[in-house]
């Protein structure tokens, strides 16, 4: 545990330390209110979104299970905000609130780990000094493909983890030190919502994912020049490709380029002179929407290609930093990108346009139903159903 608490408080900040006065401000009154209120359960993911597993999860507890104590904690300035307090009632995250709330709550359910009031503080309490022991539930945020040393048990101790994959329930649960039955196959709640009938032919969705050298850590870094980096080149050199442009003419198709949330702060470095060429917003763009209505993705490790997978569509990997993102970022998992009958792999650019014409001319052919079959166990509409039936029935005892 000195380990654990050393390297913590090192790294809080002014507005951590804010957050445990607020954490001890509102304890008292707290724990008062949980002998009264029972059976809460919170919900959130990334403070600015409603878009992940959380979200749908929220949602479809709403409108099934109507009589579940239940809220969602958003940013109040998130374009977000509204269409979840169209729902149900929502918390304003980060606030003495959201604090109150969370400690009442019997669960604290999030797509993220650092779904809290205040990650560093939530941290200290949960795994350095092991005071709040609800029963904590990881919807998930995609599918884990990488080793991810902070989702290790002992870094997290939470009491539910979802797993949607065959091949990840087993890399998670003999990989992650969790105790048995606390990783559970039940399916992304975010699934139950994806569906073939949106497909068009004509759009192409390139959505590369964060480097954590450059996003977060950029705000630590001030002298960084993001257009200096490989990351930047490569892009850049992607979508001002000519033959590329060329290619979307002639096949009237349009290409979303949406880069991670981590990287959105560096949108505005990225230009396109195709008006064939969209480069997205988040705050403009639903991921969701993107993924069901495009007929082909092109990724780099982003696990939300799964989803694409899960609707049968095909998935191009553009990997030109392999060797760097593993030793900086994630390091190898299970998955072989550049074997695998999900999709396609390549660190050439002239190669991934050669891939990107193929499909096109091809009509961007669909997966076969028997390979998509072998990752997912689950195909259909109940996976919050399943997430809800195993929060229901958890075992309050935490080890």
């Amino acid at each position: 545990m000195k380990n654990k608490f050393s390297d913590s408080i090192k790294y809080l900040t002014a507005g951590d330390i804010g957050h445990c006065f607020l954490f001890l401000l509102v304890l008292p009154v707290a724990l008062v209110a949980k002998i009264f209120i029972r059976n809460f359960w919170l919900v959130c993911e990334d403070r600015n979104e409603a878009r992940d597993n959380g979200y749908h999860f929220f949602r479809w507890v709403r409108a099934n299970r109507p009589k579940q104590k239940i809220a969602y904690a958003i940013n109040k300035q998130s374009p977000d905000y509204q269409k979840v307090k169209d729902i149900g009632k929502v918390i304003s995250y980060g606030t003495l609130s959201h604090w109150f709330w969370y400690i009442v709550a019997d669960r604290n359910i999030s797509s993220q780990k650092g779904g809290k009031p205040n990650a560093a503080v939530c941290y200290l309490l949960e795994v350095v000094f092991k005071l709040r022991k609800n029963n904590r539930v990881f919807l998930q945020h995609g599918v884990i493909i990488n080793r991810l040393d902070w989702l290790f048990y002992n870094d997290t101790y939470m009491r539910l983890f979802i797993t949607s994959a065959l091949d990840e329930q087993e890399y998670v649960s003999t990989q992650f030190g969790y105790p048995a039955g606390y990783v559970q196959l039940l399916g992304l709640s975010r699934f139950d919502s994806l569906s073939l009938d949106e497909r068009d032919e004509k759009i192409i969705l390139v959505m590369p994912t964060w480097r954590n050298w450059l996003g977060r850590a950029s705000s630590e870094n001030k002298d960084l020049d993001f257009t200096a980096t490989e990351y930047y080149k490569k892009w850049s050199e992607f979508i001002a490709d000519k033959r590329l442009a060329q290619a979307l003419e002639k096949h009237g198709t349009t290409l979303i380029f949406y880069p991670h949330r981590n990287m959105q702060k560096f949108i505005g470095h990225f230009v396109s002179d195709s008006n064939r060429i969209v480069i997205a917003d988040w705050k403009t763009y639903d991921i969701q929407t993107a993924l069901k209505q495009a007929s082909l993705m092109i990724t780099d490790y982003s696990s939300v290609f799964f989803d694409f997978s899960y609707m049968r569509k095909p998935v191009l990997f553009y990997q030109f930093d392999e060797e760097e993102f593993r030793a900086r970022q994630y390091g190898q998992g299970y998955f072989d990108y550049k074997n695998t009958v999900l999709g396609k792999w390549t660190d050439d650019k002239d190669k991934l346009v050669d891939m990107i014409e193929e499909s096109m001319s091809n009509g961007n052919p669909l997966l076969d139903e028997r390979t998509v079959e072998k990752f997912f166990p689950y195909i259909d509409t109940k996976n919050s159903e399943r997430i809800y039936e195993s929060i229901t029935n958890l075992n309050k005892k935490q080890k």
